[in-house]
């Protein structure tokens, strides 16, 4: 009875079909919003920012990314990390060669020179599939990292084969180089994620996110329907790949400042992504949220635990953290295969008629 439907009525189709239906969903996003816009900023500070918060911000944008390549279309995918590398040295090109370019533009158009590089790389999705399409993905990794740590075009022929983020502006407070504040980046970063959530979240419940779901439960029949399959699997690489280059404009200038590509964005930061959309739930917006957040707070909270509260050395502590959070992956893949989302679709479910058993 506490999160209930009963008297929600709806008199318009547009009521009906809004993205949060039900007033408590509506409530709570309305509170999570409030709070992350009006009291964050006031609180945050270097430590919660760099450890967790920007993070998180990031890498939600580019498990959104990705869940709309595996979740919704149903291409798997293994090169993640290459397309955030690729945003980020479009980035840092946009950033050297035009510096009179706003930030917000470069970071835009990092994610449209990556959603290119991603059709590129998604046209063997028109023949091949499965993990046919994985290791076409994985090569496309490969390829990408090499590229640009062999190529010296890429990093301005620097001695050191790194990439670093000069100081950009907006409306007057630096959100990338060394004098960006913790506040400043959090709402740059937060600007992104809430316009990406916004963007996936209209584009699957669309037409387009229709398309992507037949072609994801079968696409030979999604095909003699009508639904062109070439259109179909490329928007989603283009999509995908245009939110996870965001994501790695967004990680190099405003997180890192400085990065090379073999060290940056390694077949490890594919993975990490990976797994953030298989424990959030695959085809989930929300999933994505979930995944990220697990991920990222997860070693952070248990480091806190093991180093500061039992007093266990930090070599020791990332070694279990690691451990840790693998058993906690298998364990909760077993117990709950379709992720957290679904996990939290059963406590809204219990929640509609508790106290009542039925």
């Amino acid at each position: 009875m506490i999160y209930r439907e009963a008297g929600d009525f709806k008199t318009t189709y547009a009521a009906d079909n809004q993205t949060f239906p039900i007033k408590g969903d509506r409530f709570a996003y309305y509170l999570v919003l409030a709070f992350a816009l009006g009291v964050m900023p006031f609180i945050i500070n270097d430590y919660w920012a760099n450890a967790i918060v920007i993070p998180f911000l990031i890498y939600t944008i580019a498990a959104l990314g990705l869940n709309i390549l595996i979740g919704y279309c149903g291409q798997l995918s293994l090169g993640t990390g290459a397309f955030m590398a690729t945003g980020a040295y479009a980035s840092f090109k946009f950033m050297t060669g035009f510096p009179e370019l706003n930030i917000v533009i470069v970071v835009i158009l990092s994610g449209f020179v990556t959603a290119g590089v991603g059709v590129a790389f998604g046209l063997p999705s028109l023949r091949i599939k499965g993990f046919y399409l994985a290791v076409a993905t994985l090569a496309a990794q490969f390829f990408l990292i090499w590229l640009f740590t062999r190529a010296g075009w890429f990093y301005n022929y620097s001695p050191t084969g790194m990439i670093t983020a000069p100081t950009r502006t907006v409306f007057g407070y630096a959100v990338t180089g060394p004098r960006a504040s913790a506040v400043s980046m959090y709402l740059f970063c937060l600007f992104f994620l809430i316009a990406v959530a916004w963007l996936a979240r209209n584009l699957t419940r669309g037409t387009l996110g229709r398309k992507w779901m037949a072609i994801r439960d079968m696409d030979i029949a999604a095909e003699i329907i009508g639904v062109n399959p070439l259109m179909a699997k490329l928007s989603a690489f283009a999509v995908s790949s245009f939110f996870i280059g965001i994501a790695g404009a967004l990680l190099f200038a405003v997180y890192l400042g400085a990065v090379e590509a073999g060290e940056a964005f390694g077949i490890d930061k594919s993975f990490l992504v990976l797994f953030m959309v298989i424990i959030g739930g695959l085809g989930s917006i929300l999933g994505s949220f979930l995944g990220a957040f697990f991920l990222i707070v997860g070693p952070v909270l248990l480091k806190l635990l093991l180093v500061n509260q039992l007093g266990w050395s930090s070599d020791l502590a990332a070694h279990f953290e690691i451990m840790i959070i693998g058993a906690l992956i298998v364990v909760f893949l077993i117990l709950e295969p379709h992720g957290l989302t679904a996990l939290w679709r059963t406590i809204k479910d219990k929640l509609r008629l508790w106290p009542f058993p039925h």
